[in-house]
């Protein structure tokens, strides 16, 4: 089991149990959306922030993004690294049904997948090795390729992301911070 430096913050207690079954780390809940009312629970996410980093990793359903923006929006941009689960169609075991939009989420994705997010979103491991390697795609080039400004880049930034197994609502700015953790501007260029 690789042990994780950064804290990473999930939604809920399966995501952690699911988690923590991955990797040796201090896994914060923020309860769903309960933490938009847990002030003591942000301010503990802020000073871990700055003392250690974190790493949000929440669904990739639109409850899981409300989530993660507002911690964006809350922490120190430096002191935040974005791990994202892929698109996976199913139901987790404990439930009786689909999720409203019928994706899977931490819970319910494979150890490697979870694995693959963090190393992705440039988690510290043990041995002290970043895997993160830090790529120069900018909002300019994305607006040249067609993915942000112009008609259509939605569909075309849809596109690119269920191509990559990345979530299919990632906005322009979050879809560049995914690019940027996992390819260079070349391979980018090659996938388009």
């Amino acid at each position: 089991m690789l042990k994780v430096s950064e804290i990473i913050v999930v939604e809920g207690r399966y995501d952690k149990n699911a988690l923590s079954q991955v990797v040796d780390a201090s896994i914060v809940e923020t309860s769903g959306f309960g933490i938009f009312s847990d002030r003591e629970k942000l301010e503990l996410i802020r000073r871990l922030a700055e003392k250690r980093g974190v790493i949000i990793l929440t669904d990739g359903d639109g409850a899981g993004f409300i989530i993660r923006n507002y911690l964006k929006g809350a922490i120190a941009s430096e002191n935040v690294k974005h791990a994202y689960i892929p698109d996976i169609k199913g139901k987790e075991r404990r439930k009786n049904a689909v999720s409203k939009e019928g994706k899977l989420g931490v819970e319910g994705m494979a150890p490697e997948v979870l694995l693959e997010a963090l190393r992705r979103a440039g988690a510290t491991f043990e041995d002290g090795q970043q895997s993160r390697i830090v790529n120069n795609i900018t909002k300019a080039d994305l607006f040249s390729l067609g993915l942000s400004g112009a008609n259509g880049s939605a569909e075309r930034r849809a596109a690119l992301a269920q191509r990559l197994g990345l979530p299919s609502k990632l906005s322009s700015n979050a879809l560049l911070e995914v690019l940027n953790a996992l390819y260079t501007l070349d391979e980018l260029r090659s996938l388009l």
